[in-house]
């Protein structure tokens, strides 16, 4: 990172490429300035007190555990050489261990990527706890141009899961793919020269009729699904996403930051990926979670939402999702590790990762920039140190 983005004024040989900005090894340095190279709009922490975490420091830089390749480690090891941003580790309610990496600090705001879905999911949840959204209700109820889409007949339930039907190629390396058109539709990329893009999401949206399958048959992992969830939930509240958000979660959780999200040409906030928060707030949300949407004095989520997440249905959840989490499962836009333990994630390329243990009592939150957009061996690793951490903190 010290190479990118330096001197008063910046050199031409360490200015961010605006066609790579989320590239490695731009990402180093981009994942904490996003508002320094795209639109956003702020989700306000409102005025009130922040939600003061205890603490109860424990050593874990020491503990053992064995990596993805059969190699032991230590938890210091792997966090110096993961291309770790920051980490957090929280213990019956309190900050066990909490470290910074690569620049970062306690204010630095960091790119969530697809840990967004899950934030989404979580107001979602709200919302249906009041009797403004039914999950057995068609999302066509809520966004009724999407009956001329392949979402026609997909239950809000369904797009929550990602079990429709809808064809979106989510190719990372694909510049041909669907999510590369979501990369420049929401302002994320530039255009490539000789192709037609949508202007904005909600164009991507309506244009895709194609489905590949019934909806509810499997689980298949397509972002623009979250991006349907957040305009129902503006369109149901008539309120902008980051609004909303702010409103309903970070203000109550007690956040000790404002946040932001990226927007596009409408201004539409990118659910699927686009939020970009601090360390412990991403950790206040997690323990949040861990207390069944309860925190800071008050019931923020409804207890049977969160006591849902973990409930996903395991038949639905096939190869490539197998090769990580074996028993594993999606549900209400987080990862389930095991559907018979129900420790549960909230998961983003490039080694984001918000994990909630209620059996072990623990919070995990690690941020990161690594070179691949995904990495089987990295998650592999990062779940054994997790599971390490929660052994040596339970003993």
């Amino acid at each position: 990172m010290s190479e990118i983005m330096q001197g008063f004024p910046v050199p031409p040989e360490q200015r961010i490429p605006r066609s790579e900005w989320d590239r490695p090894p731009w990402n180093r340095w981009s994942f904490q300035h996003v508002r320094e190279i795209l639109p956003t709009a702020e989700m306000w922490r409102g005025d009130g007190k922040p939600w003061k975490l205890a603490r109860k420091e424990k050593d874990l830089a020491n503990v053992h555990f064995v990596t993805s390749k059969n190699t032991t480690t230590t938890v210091q090891h792997w966090l110096d050489t993961s291309y770790t941003d920051a980490f957090l580790v929280m213990h019956n309610g309190k900050i066990a261990f909490e470290q910074y990496h690569n620049g970062m600090n306690e204010r630095s705001l960091h790119l969530a990527q697809s840990m967004t879905k899950s934030f989404t999911a979580v107001l979602a949840g709200i919302l249906i706890g009041r009797g403004l959204l039914n999950p057995a209700e068609k999302i066509s109820k809520y966004l009724p141009e999407l009956e001329a889409t392949g979402w026609q007949g997909a239950s809000l339930q369904q797009v929550m899961d990602m079990t429709t039907g809808v064809i979106y190629n989510e190719d990372y390396d694909a510049v041909d793919s669907d999510i590369a058109v979501t990369d420049v539709a929401s302002g994320w990329k530039l255009p490539h020269h000789g192709r037609e893009y949508p202007a904005c999401i909600w164009d991507q949206i309506v244009g895709l009729t194609g489905r590949s399958r019934k909806h509810g048959a499997l689980f298949e992992y397509r972002s623009i699904e979250t991006d349907v969830l957040a305009h129902c939930l503006e369109r149901v509240t008539q309120t902008r996403l980051a609004e909303l958000m702010s409103r309903e979660l970070w203000q109550p959780l007690g956040c000790e930051e404002n946040a932001c999200f990226t927007v596009d040409s409408v201004g539409y906030a990118l659910a699927d990926g686009g939020l970009n928060a601090c360390l412990r707030d991403y950790a206040r949300f997690g323990q949040m979670l861990l207390q069944q949407g309860k925190a800071n004095g008050r019931q923020i989520v409804p207890r049977a939402f969160v006591e849902d997440i973990p409930a996903g249905n395991h038949d639905l959840f096939k190869e490539p999702y197998t090769l990580a989490t074996p028993n594993g499962a999606y549900h209400n836009q987080f990862w389930i590790e095991d559907v018979d333990t129900g420790a549960f994630m909230a998961r983003g390329v490039f080694g984001q990762l918000i994990y909630v243990d209620t059996a072990h009592q623990m919070v995990v939150v690690k941020l990161s920039s690594w070179p691949e957009f995904v990495s089987l061996p990295r998650l592999k690793t990062k779940l054994r140190a997790i599971h390490a951490i929660a052994d040596y903190l339970n003993n």
